[in-house]
This record gives structure tokens, C-alpha cells and sequence, in this order.
């Protein structure tokens, strides 16, 4: 047998060949011969490589690499670079974008700011027009700022009021809507505790169960319990209303504290500004019930060991004038008790 001697198709040094299909359409082979012929599929996934002589059964098998597979590296290499193409656009684009929002938020900043300088310096024209001085400016600019500085002790406070454990808000005492009270209870209730019934105030127009809170904070901490007692405001009500309905929650009070840990033995009755001068009034009336002849009613004045008003507003016939020029009427302060 001689020696197979193997030479490449492109090879212009090689004998001309010829290309001879094979009888089998499943071999998917080529036959490459030295003479003048040549064997192949179809497919031509292999060249089969035979010697000059007549043993054909010799045959040794090469793949041939399809049309297919001699793309897909081209392919594959242009498809990166694609993905590569669209990912830089869309970095510069997203660049872009930001860019964009922080120029428009400088400007719209810039923007802002001269229109506030712009306000702020007409508003000192019209207040010096107005005969409003200096003096009175920086007066105005000290209370804003006390008011800046306040801000963060409100806001613990509201986060107490809002989100405590210890206090049970708009508990129902009467029939009205703002027949309600806000109990702010101890930690620790391992006993009957004192109670302090608190009548909040507000001008008779803004009073509200809420203005307590700070109030009950402190004393709940020193093992009180406190009771925020709201009640109509002007226009809902006049001052009778009011006085009704403190007068139904101090009731609320003395009889149903108890249930809450409180000691009906040790009540003690507290109102400031309106609020003082609401419970006040609420004392005298049920002071009043007491001695006439009046069925007996739900609570007494002997149930309150002691009253403090804060700041109250006791003389209203004398300051009538001075409120009615300022938007509460005199048919308000009329229709009630003055002490």
C-alpha cells in the first residue's frame, strides 16, 4: 500500500480533480481522489480522502465545516458589538436626561429664589406704607423664628399623641359629634390612679382635645391620668352648648373612670383660657342644679377635690365689646353664665 498522500483542494499545484456524488444520500461525504475523481454529498459535511490505487476500502473521513458554522463567528462578533452599541447609547442618553433635570432644577431654584426676594422686598414697601415700622418687622420676623424653633417639640409631641400605646383617643361621651375625650393613661397601672379632667382652650372658636397633649404627656409620666374633654366650638355652638357638653364630660368622667384604672375619689378638674372659663361655668351650673329642685343629676361638685384655672377668661361682660369688633357676637357671650 503506498503512503496517503493528503493535499489541500485550493493547493494549484494539485492534478486536476473532478467531483463524483456518492450513492449514499446519507453519508454526507465527499470523495477526494488523486485521479480525475472526486466523491461527494449533497450536504458535504466530510471529504472522504482515498488512495491513487484501487483499494477503495482505505477511506479516511475529514468534517468539512458547514456553510452555517463558518458564519456564526462573524455573526457572533457582530451581534456583541451591537449589544455594545446600544448599551453606549444608552448610557449617553440616561446622561442626557440627568444632566437635563439638574439644569432645570438649578433654574427653577434660581427661579424661585428671585421670586421670593422679589415678594419679600414688596411686602416691606407695602408694611412701610401701611405705617408699620421697622420695630413692628422685626417683632413679626422674632415670632416667625420662635415659631421655627418650636417646630421640632411639636413634632414629638404629635408623634406621641398620634402613635402611643398610652393613649386612648375619641373615646364617645354624648350624642354630639365633638362629644369626644382622649385618655392618656400611666405605664405603669398597678393601682388607682389620680385623674385630672382638663377642658382645653381655644377662644371659643379653635378649642380642640388635642391642645392637651403635651399636658397629658407630663402627667401621665408622674402616674396621672389625664382626660382631654373636647366640646363645641363657635359657630356649632354658643357658650351654653359648650358649657353642656364639658358638663357631660366631666359626668363621663366620674362615673366611668373607674373602668380606665382611675381612682373616683381623687378628681380634680383643670381648664385654661376658654377652657377655664367653660368649666368654670360648668361648676357654678351644676352647683345651681344642686341646690334647687332639680332631679338629682349624673355627677356632683363634691366628686372634684380641687378646680384650677389657667389664664381663664372670667369678666366676659366686660370684654363683650371687645370681642364682638372682632367677629364673636354678642348673642355668643349672652345666652350663659359670667363669673
Amino acid at each position: 500500500m503506498q503512503p496517503l498522500n493528503l493535499l489541500p483542494i485550493s493547493n494549484p499545484n494539485s492534478p486536476p480533480s473532478m467531483l463524483i456524488p456518492t450513492s449514499s444520500a446519507s453519508a454526507d461525504t465527499m470523495l477526494v481522489r488523486s485521479e480525475p475523481h472526486i466523491i461527494h454529498s449533497s450536504s458535504s459535511s466530510t471529504i472522504l480522502l482515498v488512495q491513487d490505487d484501487d483499494d477503495d476500502s482505505k477511506i479516511e473521513t475529514k468534517p468539512l465545516l458547514t456553510r452555517a458554522f463558518s458564519y456564526s463567528s462573524s455573526s457572533s462578533s457582530s451581534s456583541s458589538n451591537l449589544v455594545m452599541q446600544q448599551r453606549r447609547r444608552r448610557i449617553a442618553s440616561a446622561n442626557s436626561l440627568l444632566s437635563g433635570a439638574v439644569e432645570g432644577c438649578r433654574r427653577e431654584m434660581g427661579k424661585a429664589a428671585s421670586d421670593t426676594y422679589v415678594v419679600t422686598r414688596l411686602s416691606f414697601r407695602l408694611l412701610r406704607y401701611l405705617g408699620v415700622g421697622y420695630r413692628w418687622i422685626a417683632r413679626f420676623l422674632a415670632l416667625g423664628c420662635y415659631a421655627m424653633l418650636l417646630i421640632p417639640g411639636f413634632i414629638q409631641v404629635g408623634y406621641y399623641y398620634f402613635y402611643s400605646s398610652q393613649v386612648l383617643r375619641g373615646i364617645v361621651y354624648g350624642d354630639q359629634p365633638r362629644n369626644r375625650l382622649d385618655l392618656y393613661l400611666p405605664k405603669n397601672m398597678n393601682g388607682p390612679k389620680p385623674v385630672v379632667a382638663f377642658v382645653t382652650g381655644g377662644a371659643w372658636i379653635i378649642g380642640y382635645k388635642a391642645w392637651g397633649s403635651l399636658l397629658g404627656q407630663q402627667l401621665s409620666e408622674r402616674d396621672i391620668i389625664v382626660a382631654c374633654i373636647d366640646y363645641r366650638n363657635f359657630p356649632q355652638g354658643t357658650i351654653s352648648d359648650m358649657v353642656k357638653d364639658a358638663s357631660q364630660g366631666i359626668s363621663f368622667v366620674c362615673n366611668k373612670i373607674a373602668e380606665y384604672g382611675g381612682d373616683p375619689n381623687r378628681i380634680y378638674l383643670m381648664g385654661q383660657s376658654a377652657g377655664a372659663h367653660i368649666a368654670t361655668c360648668a361648676l357654678l351650673e351644676q352647683a345651681i342644679k344642686e341646690t334647687g329642685a332639680e332631679p338629682r343629676a349624673s355627677w356632683s361638685t363634691t366628686q372634684i377635690k380641687t378646680y384650677f384655672g389657667l389664664s381663664g377668661g372670667y369678666n366676659i361682660l366686660k370684654l363683650v365689646d371687645h370681642f364682638h369688633s372682632r367677629g364673636l357676637y354678642r348673642s355668643i357671650f349672652l345666652s350663659t353664665c359670667t363669673v
